[in-house]
């Protein structure tokens, strides 16, 4: 009986991570590659562009990282993908635990 309670508490730890949410200017490379949709080029590619400054806004984010788009920015929004603690208008926010 206690292997199962920790089972499932260690079930919901790790499912509250995966709802986490994620600031572009503030995470590091293992965050980004923690948001679906992200992996180690396109993480690398935000933090290189971050060394020239902090992305303001989405549309900045948008401009300045290639491959990253309107539409592409909504599903990292719905992953959990911040900019500035803001999520992409359009996007359902998630919900920080």
């Amino acid at each position: 009986m206690i292997k199962k309670l920790l089972l499932l508490l260690a079930m919901l730890a790790s499912m509250a991570a995966a709802w986490a949410q994620v600031d572009v200017n503030k995470a590091d490379a293992a965050a980004l590659d923690g948001i679906r949709g992200l992996g180690p080029a396109k993480s690398k590619a935000i933090l290189e562009e971050r060394k020239k400054g902090d992305f303001k806004d989405w549309p900045d984010l948008e401009q300045r990282v290639k491959g990253i788009g309107p539409k592409n920015a909504i599903k990292l929004s719905e992953a959990g993908l911040q900019v500035n603690g803001k999520s992409k208008d359009g996007a359902p926010a998630k919900s920080s635990k």
